[in-house]
């Protein structure tokens, strides 16, 4: 069972920049392509990124060239770089294997905003 949380969010002014940290337990984490996902206000949960195991990132919709993920195995954990943010970044950041076990944790909030 793998069990994943979330931190680093925080309120951020336009154009700034947020580390997110996805911290993982459980019996092989290390094998399952992890996804950082995120749901504004009103809308459903939707993926912004993924890292395979072998470290190949994908990027989905605007985040791409803004957001990096990553991920440091032997820590089991997993990172989301964002930079330039605008206030459509405003949401609740959730990490969740891909495709997504249907249990979620808490999330961590990202607000941007001046």
């Amino acid at each position: 069972q793998v069990q994943l949380v979330e931190s680093g969010g925080g309120l951020v002014q336009p154009g700034g920049s947020l580390r997110l940290t996805c911290e993982a337990s459980g019996v092989v984490s290390r094998l399952y392509t992890i996804g950082w996902y995120r749901q504004i206000l009103g809308n459903q949960r939707e993926l912004v990124a993924s890292i395979t195991t072998e470290g190949v990132p994908d990027y989905v919709g605007d985040v791409k060239g803004r957001f990096e993920i990553s991920r440091d195995n032997a820590k089991r954990t997993v990172y989301l770089e964002m930079k330039n943010l605008t206030l459509e970044d405003t949401a609740v950041y959730y990490c969740n294997t891909v495709p997504n076990r249907p249990t979620w944790g808490q999330g961590t909030q990202v607000t941007v905003s001046s």
